[in-house]
């Protein structure tokens, strides 16, 4: 099953708070939640600059204003700048396994403390396990769950789809004590050399989002494309 773009239905929700800009509204433009979904259809999708939130794919359709950005990084054409390469190197020794799902109580207990003690001011707070499994399942048969270990303990925990191109990072935790292993930034530059691995060519990074200091990070990564104008770009 593959549908035509053209085909799609798509609806706009009503205008609400923005999540990344104060005293700002947003509209958000989803697919019909009743269209049937595979992984080629979600890759064409993530091309123009879609994302997913759980088993929905969704862009931002605010009017009169375009600050949120799609954003890729072309992984093949990568190199980590001197800081990134001493955040690859303090973690080289961290275990990672793939699992199934993180359904677990060990996955569920890190995701409370990092929104806890990270994101208090967010959205996803206070956690609550039900929207956890919503944000987090494992979409259409391509989400892969890549854990973290320090010695045996859970660190990290990065959230990551799979499509025909590339790589998409939905989401990642981690421990909220272990600052000095930059975790966050370290799951990115993980991701670049799993897509490598894979033969793929991007990896996804969502939005980057002009006067956003949470999404400030992206722009970190060099070459970064954004979509602008139905084309994507190097950021300069």
């Amino acid at each position: 099953m593959t549908s035509s773009l053209r085909d799609l239905k798509v609806y706009t929700t009503y205008p609400h708070s923005c999540s990344y800009l104060e005293d700002r509204e947003a509209t958000t433009l989803f697919v019909d939640p009743r269209q049937e979904v595979d992984q080629t259809l979600y890759s064409n999708l993530s091309v123009i600059g879609f994302r997913r939130s759980g088993n929905h794919l969704y862009r931002p359709h605010c009017e009169g204003c375009e600050a949120c950005i799609p954003a890729r990084i072309p992984v093949n054409h990568f190199a980590p700048n001197r800081s990134q390469r001493r955040t690859l190197s303090r973690n080289r020794d961290l275990e990672v396994e793939l699992t199934a799902d993180i359904r677990d109580e060990a996955a569920f207990e890190l995701y409370r403390r990092y929104i806890e003690q990270r994101h208090h001011d967010g959205d996803m707070y206070p956690p609550d396990r039900e929207q956890y499994l919503s944000f987090l399942d494992n979409a259409w048969e391509c989400t892969r769950y890549f854990r973290f270990y320090e010695q045996g303990r859970l660190v990290g925990v990065s959230v990551v789809d799979e499509l025909l191109d590339g790589l998409s990072a939905i989401y990642t935790f981690f421990a909220p004590d272990a600052e000095k292993r930059s975790l966050g930034r370290y799951a990115v530059l993980w991701q670049v050399e799993k897509a490598r691995e894979l033969n793929l060519d991007y990896l996804y990074l969502g939005y980057w989002i002009r006067g956003c200091r949470k999404m400030a990070y992206k722009s970190e990564y060099r070459p970064l494309q954004l979509y602008l104008n139905g084309r994507w770009s190097d950021l300069r």
